[in-house]
């Protein structure tokens, strides 16, 4: 079997087993069918051959799954779509083995959702077909759906119901953008065609650029609530905050980035016109959701919400990059996503970790952890240094990148990429960034450090809840964390501190495919600039004639 396939399908599998199988192997099950799928990308991953020269592997099959419209299973990977996809097939195991205490109500259910989960967001990595791609990326909506309004908090209700309206209505405007793409394609050629590829190349040429101003704007609407981008942010702290802390994992670490990726994949291939013409406006957007976002986590107190809306913040740096529409900007940005959804991810299980233990994570009432649990203390200075962007650590190399790619996209710039930005935007987002080190240090300071603070009401009785995490068991004080914990804890710091001390190899594999994706731009943005220019030239005419008269 196709190993592209056969990653996408054995978690589908699993999850009918678990379907069926007794409530007690659920776990199991869900943990040895995610690691095979990780196994399958692996052994693919490890055989890739098109590492360094971005070109796409296998080439999309012709197996029809629509025949009237001629709508393939086609699937394949580039080395940017393979790294995301390997990032998620990563992170699932360390989600469903970090359940295991967490949760204890209907894990059948709980746990094939996550597999059906993990199975549609690898869909929407591999598809080469823009409807297969619909397909895995809407999907990913039902599982999420369930597990925030099943096993979520207080008000998982309300956050589930938020999450539904908003990323369903974008999702409208990404379909609809598809189908006038593939519309106009058969309205030409006389043909269907539903290839990345081949739309891609066909709306960049073929399309007027008052046409591709519109798709692109519908295109980045339907992507920026799954990013999200500001001011369609809002959902995601509330799913954060509510999603068990799986599911908080998983929406950070890869769900997330369904949506910068949408915009990398298909928005700016498609209308490179639109992407030049409104890559000023996007990027201000950014740049506000960088201060915003960062502004709001200064003043929060429940740790979980914070970290959600820093993932606001750092998601404008990572967009910022891509529109700057230069290839250090998109490998910044690029590998940002990674980046992001590593550290975040880790941050997210360490909180969960300590809400397991308290069940508190208001820091008016919790902190100074680290007296309690040293181990988790460590975890938690180093994924946060992580998260800040501490040189020697993978989150430095991506935000130096966007920032230095935005700082460069200028009118004039020696790249051979004119840009539309330049040092102000990064000035901006840089601003940003200090006040991002500002509120993550402020949340080491009372969540980790200082004065031992423990809800005392939340104490008693905890002895049993004490042995199923392997505590001693003395008294009522939870204990630091197990080897379990442990060993979900290290790879992710592994990979950080490899990805930070030797970025070149993902770099150079992400090089071409970003060169190849923004090869068009240099010309629009040249004609953008000269159309700018001219209508600059127009306005300072008109007082003129105006004398005259």
């Amino acid at each position: 079997m196709n190993l592209i396939w056969a990653s996408i399908l054995i978690p589908v599998a699993t999850a009918a087993v678990i379907a069926v199988a007794n409530a007690r192997a659920a776990r199991s099950l869900a943990a040895v069918g995610s690691l095979a799928s990780l196994g399958a990308l692996a052994v693919f991953a490890w055989q890739f051959p098109a590492w360094s020269t971005g070109s796409v592997h296998p080439e999309p099959c012709g197996c029809v799954w629509l025949g009237s419209i001629n709508a393939t299973l086609g699937v394949g990977f580039d080395s940017v779509s393979l790294m995301l996809a390997l990032l998620e097939a990563f992170l699932i195991p360390i989600c469903v083995i970090g359940s295991w205490t967490a949760i204890s109500d209907r894990q059948r259910e709980y746990y094939g959702w996550f597999m059906l989960l993990h199975a549609s967001i690898l869909l929407a990595f591999a598809a080469r077909d823009v409807l297969l791609f619909y397909v895995g990326y809407e999907f990913t909506l039902v599982p999420l759906l369930f597990i925030i309004a099943i096993w979520g908090g207080p008000e998982r209700r309300q956050a589930a119901h938020k999450l539904f309206l908003y990323t369903f209505l974008g999702s409208l405007f990404f379909l609809g953008s598809i189908l006038f793409v593939g519309w106009q394609h058969h309205a030409s050629t006389g043909l269907w065609s539903w290839d990345m590829g081949t739309l891609a190349t066909f709306a960049s040429t073929r399309l007027p650029a008052n046409t591709q101003f519109w798709l692109f704007a519908a295109l980045l609407a339907g992507f920026a609530v799954k990013v999200p981008l500001f001011p369609v942010h809002t959902w995601l702290p509330l799913a954060h905050n509510q999603a068990p802390t799986a599911g908080s994992v998983i929406l950070a670490g890869t769900l997330l980035k369904l949506g910068t990726y949408g915009i990398f994949r298909l928005a700016l291939p498609m209308a490179p016109e639109g992407g030049a013409a409104l890559a000023v406006v996007a990027s201000v957007l950014c740049t506000v959701a960088v201060v915003y976002a960062a502004l709001i986590c200064w003043v929060q107190t429940d740790a979980k919400k914070l970290v959600a809306y820093s993932s606001v913040s750092h998601l404008g740096i990572c967009m910022l990059g891509l529109f700057a529409l230069n290839p250090v900007g998109a490998q910044g940005s690029v590998l940002y996503m990674i980046n992001h959804g590593l550290s975040t991810g880790a941050l997210f299980l360490l909180i969960g970790m300590a809400y397991e233990r308290y069940h508190v994570k208001d820091m008016d009432q919790i902190g100074g952890l680290a007296k309690r649990m040293p181990v988790w203390g460590f975890f938690m200075v180093f994924f946060t240094m992580s998260s800040i962007g501490l040189p020697g650590l993978n989150g430095f190399v991506g935000e130096y990148l966007c920032l230095f790619g935005t700082y460069i996209a200028t009118a004039d710039a020696s790249t051979g990429y004119p840009g539309l930005l330049g040092p102000g935007f990064a000035l901006v987002a840089g601003t940003g960034l200090i006040l991002g080190a500002m509120y993550m240090l402020l949340l080491v300071g009372r969540y980790v450090f200082g004065p031992l603070r423990e809800p005392k009401d939340e104490l008693h009785g905890q002895h049993a809840h004490n042995a199923s995490h392997g505590h001693d068991g003395h008294g009522a004080v939870p204990g630091d964390l197990t080897g379990r914990e442990v060993g979900l804890l290290v790879p992710l710091a592994l990979v950080c501190l490899f990805i930070g001390v030797y970025p070149k190899p993902m770099l150079q594999a992400i090089g071409p495919v970003v060169e190849r994706t923004l090869a068009p731009y240099p010309a629009a943005v040249e004609r953008t600039l000269k159309s700018q220019s001219q209508a600059a030239e127009a306005l300072q005419a008109e007082p003129k004639e105006d004398d005259r008269g």
